[in-house]
């Protein structure tokens, strides 16, 4: 029977991927401390799986979670690069100290892999489309360097100790569940929000910049396969995980504008510090290693993340 820990399993990617876990027949275990994930979130799955309430800063919770795993889902991280920039001390705990603490708890207790959620943030602005894995990395906000940290420390633990590791780059999940009520919302969550409420779009800029917009449904594929795929201890891949196409925020309006039988305007507004302005994946090397394939489209998931907050 296998085993794994989903850590910030409350939160809107990792609930999904707890579902996606159970459908496959692993045992589940959750540690989340609940600052950004929510217990609703797992009310569907909380009689079919053991949540540990804890912080990833806690090295002893940490240990503890990791006992008898086979795989750990590292998921737990603040979110945003708007956060990041107003308290990088609380995002580097977080994100880079608490990344290692799942580490060195995974080593200790003999678990199989560590898949580690990591950020396309890490890039940075690149003159170059699509992004490669290739290149050199150019983290502009503090959360995008502690997501870079995270996969130095994949790859420093492969190769002194042996144990497999993996750094998913995600790219701008979207779905069901995302909370769109807090400040550091993603835009997608906040753009179905004013849509279904008949509001404008608040745009940080022109609505020009575009970003590689990807269905959560996506992402977990790609945990699922990246659980199981057949790796070298030592070589712990870096692997884009997206839709891999571009989508402007004024394609997203329009698209949103569609679904909704709607034509609400955007109100346009300053850029803000620390986002980059245009993303795009490559996939060829996920596809390589995992054959991942992407199932959903943008389109696709705009109508199933909109048919999930009406019925809220």
């Amino acid at each position: 029977m296998k085993r794994a820990l989903v850590t910030g399993g409350a939160g809107f990617i990792g609930s999904h991927l707890v579902e996606g876990l159970l459908k496959k027949g692993y045992v589940v275990r959750v540690l989340d401390n609940f600052a950004t994930g929510r217990r609703e979130n797992l009310a569907p799955v909380v009689n079919k799986i053991e949540l540990i309430d804890g912080d990833v800063r806690n090295l002893t919770t940490v240990r503890n979670a990791c006992q008898k795993v086979d795989v750990v889902f590292h998921e737990a991280a603040l979110p945003s690069v708007e956060r990041s920039v107003k308290n990088p001390l609380e995002s580097n705990e977080v994100n880079i100290a608490g990344t290692l603490n799942v580490l060195v708890a995974a080593r200790d207790a003999g678990v199989r892999r560590v898949v580690y959620a990591a950020s396309s943030a890490a890039y940075g602005n690149t003159a170059t489309l699509p992004k490669v894995e290739t290149m050199t990395p150019d983290p502009l906000s503090p959360y995008a360097v502690g997501k870079l940290a995270g996969e130095q420390y994949m790859k420093v633990f492969a190769q002194l100790y042996d144990l497999s590791t993996i750094s998913l780059r995600y790219f701008n999940i979207f779905g069901p569940r995302q909370d769109p009520t807090t400040q550091y919302a993603g835009v997608i969550a906040k753009f179905t929000t004013c849509a279904l409420e008949g509001q404008p779009y608040p745009v940080f800029g022109d609505g020009e910049q575009s970003r590689d917009f990807t269905y959560v449904e996506n992402a977990v594929l790609a945990n699922l396969l990246a659980a199981e795929a057949e790796l070298d201890p030592k070589q712990s891949p870096l692997l884009n995980i997206a839709y891999g196409e571009r989508t402007t925020l004024n394609q997203i309006i329009d698209m949103l504008n569609e679904l909704t039988g709607q034509n609400l305007a955007a109100h346009y507004g300053p850029e803000r510090a620390g986002d980059v302005r245009d993303s795009h994946a490559s996939l060829e090397r996920a596809g390589a290693i995992l054959a991942y394939k992407p199932t959903v489209d943008v389109l696709e998931g705009l109508r199933r993340t909109l048919e999930w907050y009406r019925g809220k």
